[in-house]
């Protein structure tokens, strides 16, 4: 498990008074936050090192043979989707478990270019719902900016459902307090506690794409 904080100061009295509106922008800020927080838990835990076993003392590495490379300068292809809808059913994971696919902007630009995911003859899903990738060859479209990059390869990442556990040790937690040693200014706090891992190596796969 991994604990996460959010604290704000507020000075101005009428923006206080706010604090009790649940969709009041400072309510909103501290959802967001806490939120990306279980992204990066997500992200990270998808290729990170999963401990396994009695005790959890045993490392498991992400299996090689399910990373999906890119030499050249190819972003997100038809070609690599095939090859993770390949990867996944040979590991024998059941066709009817969701699969999502992570994936980074330029990625989305990749695909809108290709003819064959706009096309209906192509897609049982209509690819394009207000100029954003749904559902194509299974996966479900994840947009995120908070991807892994280095140098011009982005990691793009898909799992099935079933592949990937997120545990809450600690829902959120809020509180609104008046600090004195911040000249009784009003402090908006939240905290979590959550942890991501891997419960199944067949069923987490990555992407390398190319972003000039």
């Amino acid at each position: 498990m991994v604990d996460y904080e959010y604290a704000d100061l507020l000075d101005n009295q009428d923006k206080i008074r706010t604090l009790i509106d649940p969709t009041s922008s400072y309510a909103i800020a501290a959802a967001y936050a806490l939120g990306r927080a279980v992204d990066d838990e997500i992200i990270s835990a998808v290729t990170g090192t999963a401990y396994t076993g009695e005790t959890g003392s045993t490392s498991t590495t992400f299996t090689a043979g399910n990373a999906i490379t890119e030499a050249g300068s190819d972003g997100l292809t038809l070609a690599k989707l095939r090859s993770a809808k390949q990867i996944l059913d040979s590991n024998s994971v059941d066709p009817s478990i969701p699969r999502t696919i992570v994936v980074a902007p330029v990625a989305i630009s990749d695909l809108l270019a290709v003819t064959q995911v706009t096309s209906s003859d192509y897609a049982s899903v209509k690819a394009l719902v207000q100029g954003e990738i749904d559902t194509f060859m299974g996966f479900k479209f994840v947009l995120s900016n908070r991807l892994s990059k280095t140098g011009n390869m982005r990691k793009l990442l898909v799992y099935a459902q079933d592949g990937m556990l997120l545990a809450l040790g600690q829902d959120i937690v809020t509180r609104i307090d008046e600090r004195s040693d911040k000249g009784y200014a009003t402090q908006v706090y939240c905290s979590q506690s959550i942890g991501a891992t891997r419960m199944e190596e067949t069923k987490c796969v990555s992407i390398e794409s190319y972003e000039a």
